[in-house]
């Protein structure tokens, strides 16, 4: 089973935010090759940030959750999402609003678009 692994020292994030990235209305998605291994082989390498300007704790929290939902659904999917690569995913506040079954495929072309 994979589990997601979070990121955890600034020089870790700091170098995932200088390589690729895909904008939406919805997220942002910074993506790198893995410079660090995870825990375990089958963990993938991401991290959901939410800046404090979007809201109160309650607002930020309900956009990680859904986020991370979406993420699980796409490592259920072969191919969706490639874990040779480290991603850190900065939530907007439209997330906030919008439903799972309109972000899902947003996030899986997004995913795809940085894999080449």
């Amino acid at each position: 089973m994979v589990k997601l692994e979070s990121l955890k020292k600034s020089n870790q994030f700091r170098k995932t935010l200088r390589e690729k990235k895909i904008h939406t209305d919805y997220f942002s998605i910074f993506a790198a090759k893995n410079f660090y291994k995870p825990r375990q082989k089958s963990n993938l390498l991401i991290s959901f940030v939410m800046k404090k300007k979007i809201g109160n704790a309650v607002k930020r929290n309900k956009i990680r959750r859904k986020l991370k939902a979406i993420v699980q659904k796409l490592i259920k999917k072969k191919g969706a999402i490639n874990k040779d690569y480290t991603y850190i995913v900065f939530g907007k506040s439209n997330a906030y609003t919008q439903k799972q079954n309109v972000l899902l495929p947003l996030m899986e072309k997004s995913l795809s678009k940085l894999k080449k």
